[in-house]
């Protein structure tokens, strides 16, 4: 893993009119030109993700949308992709062009993005182009002017110029929400020289001589907490404990081997799935872990949704479309109308569906499972991911939880009151 995968940067999209210079912005912030910029309204179109480092932010996601105030059906259309990126954003730029100010437009877009709980900075840019060129009384009174519209003191900069730029960066890193108390993978539950092994299957799906992403970034959390990472495959974890000398604080295993991995794991050791570590990490456990009990409940001719975030080359004992529809059919005994969706958007009309399986989630950003776990709630879907399903149909539930009080509350309350 050479580069901060997009899900683990912290995404800070571009909000505006046309041509007010968000692409400009977005080229200013990182020091090079990777969009496209152009005085013609409406050159950028579709969303544009520009991973890079923020100083002294760190690894970030700048996030270029399409204007807001784009006409006709073919524009109404990017306004409707521009603004599904709120779903992921975790800080807005809501940039205005000096020239023509602020106004009902960029008040109502402030409103809407403050709703959702966004932090915003509001960008007042292209201040070298104002009539008085070099007046700074003049960008003086557009910030009067915008910060009367907006209810907030703009940052006043030149992209084109370069000028202001550092003030923004300021401000950003200070408009940033606080991660103090976000779970880690697992290394908040471990202490320095703690042994964590996990069971690694070499999977056809990962590109050859790599692993697979969540337990790559795994390793990185088990060693930043200075406790000590064990890799071995399913058919060794026996030996591999047999030899450790001391019992490991937890074993963590690719889901499907479950089974196998649960035989060879002494009943005081922690027991769970990188799915399952990434279910907390990512979105909510305990709500994913109420979501289980659907399974209980569904009919024939029922709808489920199997959704992943990434699209990918189909093995021929891939989960998603073979393993998991094959485990639903033996668990409930249902003949169900099992579909599935892949990509960065979440299908609309989710109502229709009795239970929506998910996967990990790995390249998704937080706020992005979140907000589809919000979704599915709004349609009163249950929503379950992977590593859980695959626990319960294979037995391995509630064992696979122990480790995280606050799932097994909710599995507790799901079985007195669910």
């Amino acid at each position: 893993m050479n580069g901060t995968p997009r899900g683990e940067r912290l995404h800070i999209a571009v909000f505006g009119r046309r041509n007010a210079g968000k692409s400009s912005v977005i080229n200013a912030l990182g020091g090079q030109e990777t969009s496209i910029v152009s005085p013609v309204s409406g050159t950028t179109t579709d969303p544009v993700y520009q991973p890079m480092e923020l100083l002294p932010v760190g690894p970030v996601v700048l996030i270029d949308t399409a204007g807001l105030d784009d006409v006709g059906d073919l524009g109404q259309q990017r306004i409707h992709q521009t603004m599904r990126i709120l779903n992921k954003t975790d800080l807005a730029l809501l940039v205005v062009d000096a020239g023509n100010g602020a106004g009902e437009f960029e008040q109502e877009l402030l409103r809407t993005i403050s709703a959702r709980g966004i932090p915003v900075v509001a960008v007042l840019n292209k201040i070298d182009l104002l009539h008085v060129q070099g007046d700074e009384t003049g960008v003086g009174a557009a910030v009067v002017h915008a910060e009367a519209v907006l209810g907030c003191k703009p940052v006043p900069i030149s992209a084109a110029a370069g000028n202001g730029i550092g003030e923004l960066k300021t401000a950003i890193t200070a408009a940033l929400p606080r991660e103090d108390d976000k779970f880690r993978i697992v290394g908040d539950l471990l202490n320095p020289g703690d042994l964590a092994v996990l069971v690694v299957p070499i999977d056809k799906a990962a590109p050859k001589g790599r692993l697979i992403l969540p337990q790559q970034q795994t390793i990185r959390d088990i060693m930043e907490c200075d406790a000590v990472a064990v890799v071995t495959k399913e058919q060794e974890l026996g030996h591999t404990l047999a030899t450790l000398g001391r019992k490991p604080k937890v074993v963590i295993t690719d889901s499907q081997a479950f089974l196998k991995v649960q035989a060879d794991t002494p009943k005081d050791v922690w027991l769970t799935s990188f799915s399952i570590l990434f279910a907390r990490y990512k979105g909510d456990l305990p709500r994913l872990v109420r979501g289980v009990r659907a399974l209980s409940r569904l009919n024939d001719g029922d709808r489920v949704l199997i959704a992943e975030a990434c699209t990918h080359h189909r093995q021929s004992d891939d989960i998603a479309t073979v393993k998991i529809p094959r485990w639903l059919r033996e668990i409930t005994g249902r003949r169900l109308q099992i579909e599935h969706a892949a990509g960065s958007d979440f299908p609309e009309g989710l109502g229709q569906y009795s239970l929506i399986i998910h996967c990990g989630a790995c390249i998704l950003n937080r706020k992005a499972m979140l907000h589809r776990i919000e979704e599915a709630s709004a349609a009163g879907v249950p929503i379950v991911n992977y590593g859980v399903f695959i626990a319960y149909v294979h037995g391995v539930f509630p064992r696979a939880i122990e480790m995280f009080p606050s799932a097994m509350l909710a599995w507790e309350d799901e079985l007195r009151f669910g």
